[in-house]
């Protein structure tokens, strides 16, 4: 929608009070759901401001009808809003994808209560404990239990009646010792709820008595030269010390706390949610968000999120401790933003928590390329060649990026990739030689000249595709360079947007978007960081060599400050070469005027041409 739609159409109409609002397109589809304390700003500023992030550009220009709902206050707002968002999941608000099924621990109600994992919750009055989010560890606990704690798995109705009439009879499970047989009496109800009361003290990271009973046969192993076993014992109590690090006991005296942190990296929202209960932590949730618009706030977001994780990991508690002033669903919920004692502690154990998990994250979007072998590289390539429509297989490909510090320092590199792994001797780093001042374009034609002339010269195969870092105008710099090389059509040349990651090709106005985490686009970041890598490497050592600003301090009479002084107004060394005299008396003072003068003069031959 244009502003001058939006002005004549809704300006008029929308009031000046708290309220939601909701953003439809041509087809009358949701797009997005916000709240607001005042509505007429809050919409008017999509329409009225000049907005740098694309999702919200793309948003603006979809919209076509606008509908609002007014509230008694902002808080109101902020219900409702989180409602609609819930039922309608809009394309354009935050997507928390909350689509793992966590098990519970159900201990049936019944008599002689059967005790299993289940992922499903019934509202059948039976006692459901968890969710539980460390899935291998409460398995893990489940069948040492059922090694240790012997109870019943059949769905015999056990009623006192039934089993003082003789209709049951012991199973398998008790001759093979996993039963007690409480179906003809052998077993009283309450030995066995005494079980039952241990499993559940268990299940909340009381695990002292269990860890206790697997180091004693750990040790009876050992003694026994039967290491084997003994390992498989160790394997279950490292199980079990991790499912007791979520447990851990902070302070008794804390009682029932919900503990959030949020961390924002580019267009993630990375969220750390703790459960606290009785003093234990007893669940621990991080979340990675794709923020679908650039202005969202980190407490809008954080609000959302403990909303959301509030309800599904089933927290009982009054109060979270947060770093940011959110908003709360419940209006009897405390939040804290603790300064000092236990609390700031816990704040702090869910931010080492969130650094850990966006390590992870990281990691494991590396580890995808770097661990392939050479099959798995092969396919990547196909599927690279398949997506990009390349007429010959990419087993050499060569990726260009250039780097300066307000143009004094004016450096590019270009790697080279074969059969998808770095080929580091064929690495290059390009000092600029005739671009002056900050031009990216300009650049990025010249080392694209410098490195496919040479390559020609020495008859040299060529790659059989050109990564062109930095979207649109450096591809069409690149190209002049390839075109005046006579080069088209001899090897594929795409541009790389540095924040979308789009690819584009030369005369195409729409870019290609390769799937998020697609095997091709894996790649393609995976070449485009490592050429950012080998860049900034050296363009960090050419500023602290000071290759260019030696060049002014070789000149008798020029010390260090005079250089810094002439580099930052006439931005290069090129600059300082090809001024005039009456240039430089206006910079420094006349005989350093003439000294500089002089020595480019009569030295302009004598420059260091080194790629």
């Amino acid at each position: 929608m244009l502003k001058e739609e939006f002005q004549q159409s809704f300006l008029p109409l929308i009031p000046e009070q708290p309220g939601i609002y909701r953003y439809y397109n041509a087809e009358k589809k949701l797009l997005y759901v916000g709240k607001a304390k005042n509505l007429k700003k809050r919409i008017t500023s999509y329409f009225y401001k000049t907005h740098a992030d694309r999702k919200l550009n793309r948003l603006v220009s979809l919209v076509r009808n606008i509908e609002w709902t007014l509230t008694d206050s902002e808080h109101d707002a902020f219900l409702l809003e989180n409602s609609l968002i819930k039922h309608f999941r809009p394309p354009y608000n935050i997507r928390l994808k909350d689509d793992k099924t966590y098990p519970y621990l159900v201990i049936k109600r019944e008599s002689f209560p059967r005790v299993f994992l289940t992922r499903q919750k019934l509202n059948d009055g039976s006692e459901y404990l968890g969710p539980f989010t460390s899935v291998g560890a409460v398995h893990e606990l489940m069948r040492i239990i059922k090694g240790n704690i012997p109870l019943r798995t059949c769905s015999l109705p056990l009623t006192p009646g039934n089993i003082r009439s003789g209709k049951f009879k012991p199973c398998l499970e008790y001759h093979i010792g996993n039963c007690k047989a409480p179906c003809v009496g052998w077993q009283t109800e309450e030995e066995y709820r005494a079980n039952i009361d241990y499993i559940r003290e268990v299940f909340k990271g009381n695990l002292g008595g269990i860890v206790q009973s697997l180091k004693k046969q750990m040790q009876e192993y050992v003694a026994e030269l039967d290491f084997e076993k003994a390992q498989m014992i160790k394997n279950k109590l490292d199980q079990l010390s991790y499912h007791q690090a979520q447990s851990t006991v902070v302070n008794a005296h804390l009682g029932n706390l919900d503990v959030a942190s949020i961390v924002l990296q580019e267009d993630v929202a990375y969220v750390n949610f703790m459960v606290v209960a009785d003093g234990r932590v007893i669940h621990s949730r991080n979340e990675a968000i794709t923020l679908e618009l650039g202005d969202e706030a980190p407490k809008d977001i954080l609000s959302h999120t403990v909303a959301l994780l509030h309800g599904t990991l089933q927290s009982v508690s009054k109060e979270v401790v947060t770093h940011l002033a959110i908003e709360t669903l419940d209006k009897d919920m405390e939040v804290t933003i603790p300064k000092t004692g236990y609390k700031k502690k816990l704040l702090e154990l869910s931010f080492k928590n969130n650094e850990f998990f966006i390590r992870q994250v990281k990691k494991k979007k590396s580890l995808l390329l770097q661990q392939q072998t050479d099959e798995t590289l092969e396919n990547t390539l196909l599927e690279l060649q398949g997506d990009l429509g390349l007429t010959r297989f990419p087993d050499h490909i060569e990726c260009f990026d250039n780097s300066n510090f307000q143009g004094a320092y004016p450096v590019a590199a270009m790697v080279c990739f074969r059969d998808g792994k770095p080929s580091k001797n064929d690495y290059r780093r390009f000092h600029i030689k005739t671009v002056t001042g900050i031009n990216d374009f300009a650049s990025m034609a010249e080392i694209v000249r410098r490195r496919y002339k040479k390559m020609l010269e020495d008859r040299q195969p060529l790659p059989k595709l050109v990564i062109i870092d930095g979207g649109k105008g450096q591809l069409g710099a690149a190209m002049e360079s390839i075109t005046e090389l006579g080069l088209v059509g001899r090897m594929t040349v795409v541009g790389l947007a540095k924040r979308e990651e789009l690819i584009f090709f030369p005369g195409q106005s729409e870019p290609l978007r390769l799937p998020f985490n697609g095997k091709s686009l894996l790649l393609i970041r995976r070449i485009r960081d490592e050429v950012h890598r080998f860049g900034i490497t050296f363009h960090r050592e050419t500023r602290s060599k000071g290759t260019i600003k030696n060049e002014l301090e070789d000149i008798r009479g020029i010390g260090a400050k005079t250089a810094q002084t002439l580099l930052q107004h006439f931005r290069s060394v090129k600059r300082v070469s090809a001024a005039t005299i009456e240039e430089l008396n206006g910079i420094v003072d006349t005989k350093k005027a003439q000294l500089i003068f002089e020595y480019f003069k009569n030295k302009q031959d004598r420059d260091s041409n080194n790629i």
